[in-house]
């Protein structure tokens, strides 16, 4: 199968080419010809999977087929997004996929000036990307009107439900035009995504490039148990370990992202953090010394990392277990892209352990536990309430409390990571 049997025209073909890509990965096989039909789609489709192609080719094409000079503030695409860093790889991607076509488009989103964002839209675009937030901020001011929209794009729908869009969502849609097609992607279909999705589509096709919640195969998953107050000796020990070439550490709150991060620098390892605490600046910054191999790691919180779209990750290191089982699945998928080969790492501290179970449930995949200096029978055989997080404190009762310990000096000598 190559992009020319899925009838993709030439100067996308090119493009293609260009970028080394000659055979359609299965989700853009399957979804490619559905869309230049015109019909509403539902695809599940893993970070890595090609999703992100399997829509835009078939809307530039579509665009180009039909070419019409573009209004102001009115667009013919919407792509809605759930993080900055989404929204601004999905918009690189129109600008790769396109460079042989000729067309407008741009991307918007919060944490910097709107000044030249409503530039870009009063010179008039076809295709525009967003988060949802800054969207509705501009179409409240008058800039932007979706009465135009023929074709409507929900990109890691399952995300933004999770993140609390779905009244901004609900705005949005209401705003479309009657007629226009709409495409929905999402990694895991959960009830309140299948019920969501049911609403808004009209007869839409659905098409599934993995299991649903699978992790994916050329992924290597291993679990460390380890008492709380161990993972920072554990993860630098970790580092002594040579494959370790390019590596996203996964956090659960912001401060300690940050903390992890000014750790591996003093140790020197080249790492940085990324969250909603950083400006955009900053964030793409790390994001571009991630990209270039100028960092080692990159320290992220779940919500700061949707959307990191980057090659070669050699392992994901979930320092802390998600909140929700499903978000585990989105993590490690950000190494063993593309049929590549990739290592999870996830520290399980005592009050993860249900989390544990509940994540190896899903993935119907019992994760192999590793041994290492740090070991803990404790966390490994927690059950009942010693296997869930403590209830959560009010600030002002947080602020006389222990902080973590995680600069906790450990043993700094290298050691080979086997399998318990």
């Amino acid at each position: 199968m190559s992009f020319e049997n899925l009838n993709i025209i030439a100067p996308l073909q090119q493009a293609l080419a260009r970028e080394g890509y000659t055979t359609p990965t299965p989700i853009q096989m399957q979804a490619i010809p559905h869309l230049l039909q015109g019909k509403d789609l539902m695809g599940i489709a893993q970070t890595g999977t090609g999703k992100t192609a399997a829509f835009v080719l078939p809307i530039l094409q579509r665009l180009s087929e039909e070419p019409r000079a573009p209004l102001p503030g009115t667009p013919r695409v919407l792509v809605l997004a759930p993080t900055r860093e989404l929204a601004a790889q999905i918009g690189q991607s129109f600008a790769t996929y396109g460079q042989f076509l000729r067309f407008r488009h741009t991307v918007i989103f919060g944490g910097v000036k709107q000044g030249p964002q409503v530039r870009d839209l009063s010179r008039g675009v076809e295709i525009l990307v967003a988060t949802p937030g800054r969207l509705i901020d501009l179409m409240n001011q008058g800039y932007i009107r979706l009465n135009g929209v023929e074709f409507f794009v929900l990109d890691e729908i399952d995300r933004m439900l999770d993140m609390g869009f779905i009244n901004d969502m609900r705005k949005i849609v209401s705003a479309l035009p009657p007629r226009h097609q709409s495409l929905f992607f999402s990694a895991t279909m959960s009830r309140q995504t299948g019920e969501f999705a049911q609403r808004l589509l009209k007869g839409a096709v659905l098409v599934e490039a993995t299991p649903q919640a699978s992790t994916l195969e050329c992924i290597e998953q291993r679990v460390f148990f380890v008492d709380q107050d161990n993972k920072y000796p554990l993860l630098q020990g970790l580092f002594k370990q040579k494959d370790l070439d390019r590596v996203l550490v996964f956090t659960r709150t912001k401060h300690r992202a940050d903390k992890i991060a000014q750790m591996l620098s003093r140790n020197k390892i080249n790492a940085d953090a990324i969250h909603g605490n950083k400006s955009q600046s900053q964030r793409t910054s790390a994001m571009r010394n991630f990209k270039s191999g100028r960092l080692q790691v990159l320290v992220a919180t779940d919500i700061a990392a949707r959307g990191i779209d980057v090659d070669a990750i050699s392992h994901v290191i979930n320092y802390d277990l998600p909140g929700e089982p499903e978000s585990y699945v989105h993590r490690i998928g950000r190494t063993g892209r593309a049929g590549a080969e990739g290592t999870a790492y996830s520290f399980c501290a005592a009050d993860e352990r249900n989390t544990l179970r509940s994540i190896e449930r899903l993935t119907q995949v019992k994760i192999e536990v590793m041994d290492h200096p740090y070991h803990s029978e404790r966390a490994k055989n927690a059950v009942g309430a010693a296997a869930e997080p403590a209830p959560k404190r009010s600030r002002t009762a947080h602020r006389g409390s222990r902080q973590e310990n995680m600069h906790k000096s450990g043993p700094r000598k290298s050691y080979p990571v086997r399998r318990r």
